[in-house]
């Protein structure tokens, strides 16, 4: 009886599993670029909208995409989080600048076994929002992409898409494997990673180029153009490896920023999402980007002087 007790119980958990809901929390250029393919593969997904909710309630998402575009008529749309299902995974697409708004905005989405998912930029996010969500399963998602939410309704993805999953807090092994399996089969190129070595390696590139691209008001291909800035984004790119490799995470060689830079010389033209945020006037994830790392690798004693003088730029440039 026992043995067909803990059957039951097992069949109960795959079951939970095979049948994953999603919940997305800020449905913006990546918010709305990963939960709309993991809705158009047919995965039951339930979106928050702020501005455009009344739009895609009548209109639907577009999703533009250098992969393929499509279309969802039927959108699981909400204004409030109140009114959302509780959700077995909720990827958080929010701006880390808003993350104070997610013990309102995450909490009624949440049960015993939820396991959130924060694509968002930056070293030492995990660390706070587990401090809010104690007994909450946290994952890194670690996003390459470029796309971009302009208009209402609207997301217009121009390269790339892989994302990298690192597991930061959740013991459950197969819920884990379960949210890597949806997002292969919903086409998008997924794996599971390191955790802090990931989200080092996406800083490589974060910190060069978001905070670049809005201190010289230019693009990632232009300064990739210009011998001295290309330069320059080298030695920037070197201070971040340098930090990583003292603080104990080997899996990250200066080969890696070859690859980097390679990589955006075959990138369409972008404006990283600072850019876009300090054109549109809008408020720049400084604290995640930079500061954090900063304090991170000066408490190890490795000195970042050319990024803590990027950071100051853009704190200039925030006051504005």
């Amino acid at each position: 009886m026992v043995f067909r007790s803990l059957i039951r119980t097992f069949a109960g958990q795959m079951l939970k599993i095979e049948q994953m809901k999603y919940g997305i929390i800020g449905t913006g250029a990546i918010g709305g670029f990963y939960g709309g393919k993991l809705a158009y593969s047919g995965q039951e997904v339930h979106f928050l909208f702020h501005k455009d909710y009344e739009y895609v309630r009548e209109h639907g998402l577009q999703v533009d995409s250098c992969d393929g575009s499509f279309h969802l008529d039927n959108v699981n749309a909400y204004q409030s989080p109140g009114a959302m299902p509780k959700c077995d995974a909720v990827l958080v697409g929010l701006k880390t600048i808003n993350n104070h708004l997610l013990p309102q905005l995450l909490s009624p989405l949440l049960h015993e076994r939820t396991v959130v998912v924060l694509i968002q930029n930056g070293i030492g996010v995990e660390a706070d929002v587990q401090q809010m969500f104690p007994q909450t399963a946290l994952v890194a998602g670690l996003a390459f992409i470029c796309s971009a939410k302009t208009e209402p309704g609207r997301v217009n993805h121009q390269c790339y898409g892989s994302i990298n999953l690192g597991n930061y807090s959740c013991k459950d092994e197969n819920l884990f494997n379960a949210i890597l399996s949806d997002f292969s089969k919903a086409g998008i190129k997924v794996a599971s990673v390191p955790y802090e070595e990931a989200r080092w390696k996406k800083a490589v590139w974060n910190m060069p180029f978001n905070g670049m691209t809005v201190a010289l008001n230019t693009r990632t291909d232009l300064l990739l153009k210009n011998p001295a800035t290309r330069q320059l984004i080298r030695e920037l790119m070197m201070e971040v490896v340098g930090a990583a490799q003292h603080l104990g995470i080997t899996g990250l060689k200066e080969d890696f920023i070859d690859k980097m830079i390679h990589t955006t010389d075959e990138m369409t033209p972008y404006s990283p999402s600072m850019k876009l945020d300090f054109d549109f006037h809008r408020p720049m994830e400084i604290h995640y980007l930079y500061t954090r790392p900063i304090e991170i690798a000066r408490a190890a004693g490795f000195p970042m002087p050319k990024l803590e003088m990027l950071e100051a730029e853009l704190r200039f440039l925030s006051s504005l």
